[in-house]
């Protein structure tokens, strides 16, 4: 039984990643669908798919590649908070990846956004990953 889903997700793209898989196939959340959305919205995946197919339904995620190099546009993606040490910050507080070139994904009371976004808003929430 695994009951960090988030870490699961985010391992199953990790391993696509280093597999040189085009496509990784995930059982689908309320949550994981959010971050996936938020993903494609900074231009880290391709594209993705919703299907609804068996109870809970999966999600199809196209991960993205540079066509010369063959590099991902994810250099590395890390769960921040965890279900033993949960980490939450206040919109002064909010952490900056590498100077602002990469991403933390958190789970506010406005939903799943950007560092970016919630500093606009002055929100703080729950630092779910950082993606970079």
């Amino acid at each position: 039984m695994n009951t960090d889903t988030i870490a699961d997700f985010l391992t199953r793209i990790r391993n696509g990643i280093q597999a040189n898989h085009r496509i990784v196939e995930i059982p689908a959340s309320n949550i994981k669908k959010e971050i996936t959305k938020v993903l494609h919205d900074q231009g880290f995946i391709t594209n993705y798919k919703f299907e609804d197919k068996g109870p809970q339904g999966t999600i199809k995620i196209a991960l993205k590649y540079n066509p010369r190099t063959n590099l991902s546009a994810i250099e590395k993606i890390v769960r921040v908070s965890k279900p033993g040490l949960r980490k939450y910050v206040g919109f002064d507080n909010l952490p900056r990846v590498i100077n602002g070139l990469g991403v933390a994904i958190l789970s506010t009371s406005k939903g799943v956004i950007t560092d970016k976004e919630a500093r606009k808003m002055k929100i703080g929430g729950e630092v779910l990953c950082y993606v970079y």
